[in-house]
């Protein structure tokens, strides 16, 4: 079977001159191009044409389009080309992710800094408080690692906290990671993440729905959120207060029809209150990567095409671990310390030592063995 065909620079041009025509929004732009199946076409198509499909309303349209889009087109093409991993990918670009098509307002064109071909791979979306407790940021670099090397490309958006902490905890691990920035990519939000957005892209990629030039702004981080989820099979928010922006990210996911996942926390913590809301509404309580990994499948669907990884939780014998764990209540962070193995290992090796009798949970989420071993 022949390669889908890539779209020509004259085929972004046509995209960029329609995405950057002024007072048209995206919901009537993606009903034009529904309707004429190219932006060349639509561009070509004179007020009689629109006048059929948008009465009264053509001949503004028209003029709209064909006022001028001002430098966005060019600016956009300057800085593609300024790079060997800089992409504008259209809808119609075979490398658009076939996940984000499916959400209500997909963007007509991706901007990315990396490796485009990433954005098709299965990936997990991470987020959470931008000021996290100690255990919160250590908790999301290990999820993040062990559903790396179950297959999963970790995806979030490269915020303080959380979100930093989930992609550092991928690419330590070997895995791929993608970040959404809500600005242009010419630029690093925040600033101090420079060498980050590095790292990201080297095998990954950092992507943004916004034109080259466009500057951090409040409104574009929740529009940002949508695509962290829509590019995502499910969203785990681990850490987040009952404003947190996170919860945008889970509300996009579940309407989405993706799944949402949370991680519990102490009833004392202000932190852990947007999580307990989360799981009181039907998000999935996640105490351990297996957790994610049971509800989404070790080894995700479509990730042939990547270094074929075999789920973590199968790596090792259960009563392993018993070497590991005596009278005395151990956490899984402990556990994961002594024996080496991942934390999504030693939460299914723990199930199912405790299915079997072998050990018991104590109040705060510690574990013994049983009294008659």
């Amino acid at each position: 079977m022949d390669e889908p065909i890539k779209d020509t620079e004259q085929d972004i041009e046509s995209w960029l001159r329609v995405f950057h025509a002024p007072r048209l929004k995206p919901r009537l732009l993606h009903r034009l191009l529904t309707h004429f199946s190219h932006p060349a076409r639509l561009l070509d198509a004179g007020p009689q044409a629109l006048e059929a499909l948008l009465g009264p309303a053509a001949a503004s349209v028209h003029r709209n389009l064909h006022v001028g889009s001002g430098p966005g087109p060019a600016t956009d093409l300057a800085w593609m080309q300024s790079s060997t991993d800089h992409h504008i990918l259209s809808l119609s670009d075979p490398r658009y992710p076939e996940l984000l098509k499916e959400i209500a307002d997909p963007p007509l064109v991706l901007y990315v800094r990396g490796n485009p071909e990433s954005l098709s791979w299965p990936q997990v979306s991470i987020v959470g408080s931008r000021n996290p407790s100690p255990t919160g940021q250590e908790t999301a670099g290990l999820f993040a690692a062990d559903l790396s090397r179950s297959g999963y490309t970790i995806t979030s958006g490269m915020a303080l906290g959380i979100d930093a902490a989930a992609h550092v905890g991928a690419l330590r691990s070997g895995g791929t990671t993608i970040a959404v920035a809500a600005t242009g990519l010419d630029r690093v939000y925040p600033a101090r993440h420079d060498r980050l957005a590095s790292d990201i892209s080297g095998g990954g990629a950092v992507i943004s729905e916004f034109p080259v030039g466009t500057p951090p702004r409040r409104a574009h981080f929740p529009q940002r959120n949508r695509l962290i989820s829509g590019l995502s099979l499910g969203t785990l928010v681990v850490e987040a207060t009952p404003r947190s922006g996170s919860l945008i990210t889970a509300r996009f996911a579940a309407e989405q029809g993706r799944e949402v996942f949370a991680v519990p926390g102490s009833i004392y913590s202000p932190l852990a209150r947007g999580c307990h809301a989360l799981i009181r509404d039907g998000a999935a309580l996640a105490e351990c990567p297996g957790d994610v990994l049971e509800e989404l499948g070790c080894r995700p669907p479509g990730s042939m095409s990547r270094p074929a990884m075999a789920c973590s939780s199968t790596v090792a014998a259960p009563h392993q671990l018993l070497d590991h764990l005596g009278h005395d209540p151990a956490t899984i962070d402990d556990l994961v310390r002594r024996s080496g193995l991942t934390a999504g290992t030693v939460c299914s090796m723990l199930l199912l030592l405790e299915l079997e009798g072998l050990i018991v949970s104590t109040p705060g989420g510690s574990f013994v063995r049983s009294r008659h071993l």
